[in-house]
C-alpha cells in the first residue's frame, strides 16, 4: 500500500483489542488513559511538554479509508463488524494535559484521554509516538539552552535524523529556547526563523579559500558567515577578513578544541580590527560541551546530533494507562509498574515568591487549593472538537517562565532528584 494515512500509525494489538471489544460489548464502556513518565531518564531532572499540538493536527486526520481497510482484512487483522466501525471512526471523546512548555515530573498526568474504551485505545501508539519524541527533544534542547546562558542557539541536526522526525525536533527544539534552525521544512510549517552559510564542501570546490570566500561575500553579502576551519584556521580567519572586511558578521569553527580555538580567534579577530564579528561554535555539541565553553568568547553554538537524538535520551519514556472505567479507578499492580487508579487533577504549588515546591496529583477529586496554586491541565479536545492553542511563541515563554520558577537545584546538568517532588493523592 502506498502512503497509508495516520489511522494506522497504530499497533496491530490495539485493533485486536477494538475486534474483541465490539464482540463482548465492552467497547463502548467509558473510559480514562492518562499519559505519564514513571521515572525521568537518567541524570535529568525535568522533563519538558512538547508536541501535543503536533498529535492534535494528526487527531484530526484519525481516519481509515477503504484501502485501509481492505489491508486490514487481507491480514486478518479485523473482521467485517470491525471494518464496518472503523469506517465510520471519529474520536468523538476529550483530550486535556498540560500545556506545551510546562515541567512534567514522575507522576505527572501529562495527557488525560477519556471516551470510550475502544476510541481510545486506538490513540496509544500514535499519543506515545509523538509525545515520547517531542518531549525528549524539548527536554534536551531546554538544558542546552539553559547551558548557553543567554547565548543564541542553533538547531541543524536534520542530517542526523529522519526527515520527518528532523522537522518534528526542530519545533520542539525552537520551543525549548533554540533561535533557528537550519530545517527549510520547519521554517515553512511552524514559522520558525531559519539560518544556514556553507558547508565545507564549498570551500573544497574552489580552487583556494579566499575564492570560496570572496564567492560567498559576494552573493551575500558582509552579514554572512563563514566556515574557516576548513585548513588552518589561523590563516582562514586571515583570508576571512581581508575579504569580507572587520565588518564580517561572524566566523563558524565546526572541530577542534573548541575552548582554545575560540579564545586564539577572538584574539587573532580582535588584532586584525574585526571586533564585533561574532564567533559560532558547531561539532557534536551536547548541553555539557556547551556549558564547558561557558567562559570562553563564543557568541552562537550549533546543535546537531545532540539535540535531534534527545542528548542521549530519545524517548521520554512515557505511558498511556487506562486508570478509570465507568467512573470506576483500575489499577495496574505489576511489579515495578503500578499505577494509581482514577482521573487526576494536578497543580503547582508555589512561594509567595513564585519559586515551585511540589507538584500535587490529586485521584477521582480536586486538590486542596492554596493560595499560589496554579492549575496545569487545559483542554485540547471537548466532544472531539478542538479548543484554541497557544502558540508556538506563547509555549516558548511558558517554558522560560517553568524554569525561572523552579529551584536553581533543578537546573543543573549533573543527576540528581527531580527538580520539585510530585505528591500523587490516591482515590478514597
Amino acid at each position: 500500500m502506498e502512503n497509508p494515512g495516520v489511522g494506522l500509525l497504530t499497533d496491530h494489538y490495539e485493533l485486536t483489542m477494538v475486534s474483541a471489544a465490539l464482540r463482548d460489548g465492552t467497547a463502548d464502556r467509558r473510559c480514562v488513559f492518562e499519559v505519564f513518565a514513571r521515572r525521568l531518564p537518567t541524570g535529568r531532572r525535568y522533563g519538558v511538554v512538547a508536541g501535543t499540538a503536533r498529535l492534535m493536527e494528526l487527531l484530526r486526520d484519525f481516519r481509515f479509508t477503504e484501502a485501509e481497510l481492505e489491508f486490514l482484512r487481507a491480514r486478518g487483522v479485523i473482521d467485517e463488524p470491525t471494518a464496518d466501525w472503523l469506517s465510520r471512526y471519529r474520536f468523538t471523546g476529550d483530550i486535556d494535559g498540560y500545556a506545551e512548555g510546562e515541567l512534567f515530573f514522575p507522576g505527572s498526568p501529562i495527557l488525560t484521554v477519556a471516551g470510550t474504551f475502544a476510541e481510545c485505545v486506538l490513540l496509544e501508539t500514535l499519543v506515545l509516538s509523538v509525545l515520547n519524541h517531542d518531549c525528549a527533544i524539548a527536554a534536551a534542547a531546554a538544558r542546552m539552552v539553559t547551558a548557553a546562558r543567554g547565548r543564541t542557539v542553533i538547531e541543524m541536526g536534520a542530517r542526523r535524523s529522519h526527515e520527518e522526525a528532523a522537522v518534528a525536533a526542530a519545533r520542539a527544539a525552537y520551543l525549548a529556547g533554540f533561535e533557528y534552525t537550519s530545517n527549510l521544512a520547519a521554517g515553512a510549517r511552524y514559522g520558525i526563523p531559519t539560518a544556514g552559510t556553507a558547508a565545507h564542501a564549498f570551500t573544497l570546490l574552489h580552487d583556494d579559500e579566499r575564492t570560496a570566500f570572496a564567492s560567498q561575500v559576494a552573493a551575500h553579502g558582509k552579514s554572512t558567515t563563514l566556515l574557516v576551519d576548513t585548513y588552518d584556521i589561523g590563516q582562514g580567519i586571515r583570508n576571512a577578513i581581508e575579504v569580507a572586511g572587520p565588518e564580517l558578521r561572524a566566523i563558524r569553527i565546526d572541530s577542534g578544541d573548541l575552548a582554545v580555538l575560540a579564545q586564539h580567534s577572538r584574539d587573532l579577530l580582535d588584532s586584525l580590527g574585526a571586533t564585533e564579528t561574532k564567533i559560532i561554535v558547531s561539532g557534536d555539541l551536547d548541553e555539557y560541551a556547551i556549558a564547558a565553553l561557558a567562559a570562553e568568547p563564543v557568541d552562537i553554538y550549533g546543535a546537531g546530533t545532540a539535540v535531534v537524538t534527545g542528548s542521549g535520551a530519545p524517548t521520554a519514556g512515557l505511558v498511556y494507562k487506562l486508570v478509570e472505567v465507568d467512573g470506576r479507578p483500575v489499577v495496574k499492580r505489576s511489579e515495578n509498574k503500578a499505577t494509581v487508579g482514577g482521573r487526576k487533577v494536578a497543580v503547582r504549588r508555589h512561594k509567595p515568591t513564585g519559586t515551585a515546591t511540589e507538584e500535587v496529583v490529586v485521584s477521582q477529586g480536586v486538590p486542596d487549593y492554596q493560595a499560589n496554586d496554579r492549575p496545569l491541565q487545559q483542554s485540547y479536545l471537548v466532544g472531539g472538537e478542538p479548543v484554541p492553542l497557544p502558540t508556538l511563541s506563547a509555549a516558548r515563554d511558558h517554558l522560560r517562565q517553568c524554569l525561572i520558577s523552579i529551584p536553581w537545584e533543578g537546573l543543573k546538568l549533573s543527576a540528581g532528584d527531580p527538580a520539585i517532588p510530585v505528591s500523587v493523592i490516591p482515590a478514597g
